[in-house]
């Protein structure tokens, strides 16, 4: 291998490193942004974080996101659950199984697992649906018990929404990102030169 080989294996190496902790720092930022880039996620209309930001309730989807770096390529992915149904949007299908840990939401919400610490508190509250059921508008829920049997009300197999909210992908702007750090270490490159020898 010449000079120039090397020399050009060594501006890859580093036009891929740079891209990997540039493009990183990009995609960690839309998660603040609220927005892939200049596009802003849609606002959440449930009522359990309202004002909160979007997709960052455990941060297990931002922290989510891995640089899988290679000698000629790199790839940005996330092995979490839910990443592409919110990346690229679409719809939940509700079954039975999502019906109970809505309900069991729903109860959680109403404090109904929680004992009193006195001696005479007795037991808990049950969890059966006659008491989940007979639930009115007009008995005092609060707004996270609502939203829960909301949710816990609506028939298997109907569907939830979700809409797209990007957080990683290909855009104009990752390849003006892209573009200017190539561009940066090739100039530096070539101004290492000396083309007078």
């Amino acid at each position: 291998m010449n000079d120039t080989d090397k020399a050009i294996r060594s501006i890859i190496r580093k036009i891929i490193s740079d891209i990997k902790v540039g493009l990183g720092d990009e995609f960690d930022q839309n998660f603040e942004r609220q927005a892939f880039f200049s596009e802003k996620w849609q606002r959440r209309r449930s009522p359990l974080r309202p004002g909160g930001l979007i997709l960052v309730n455990s941060s297990g989807l931002r922290d989510s996101i891995h640089k899988d770096a290679r000698a000629d390529s790199i790839s940005f992915n996330s092995d979490h659950p839910a990443a592409a149904i919110h990346n690229n949007g679409g719809e939940i299908v509700v079954t039975e199984r999502m019906k109970r840990y809505f309900r069991y939401r729903f109860y959680q919400a109403q404090g109904g697992f929680e004992r009193k610490k006195e001696k005479d508190a007795g037991p808990r509250r049950p969890l059966t649906d006659g008491g989940f059921y007979a639930w009115t508008e007009k008995m005092s829920l609060n707004t996270e018990a609502k939203f829960w049997r909301f949710m816990a009300l609506m028939k298997a197999g109907s569907t939830i929404k979700i809409p797209r909210r990007r957080f990683i992908g290909a855009s104009p702007e990752v390849e003006a990102i892209c573009r200017e750090i190539i561009d940066g270490n090739i100039s530096k490159y070539l101004e290492s030169i000396d083309f007078k020898q």
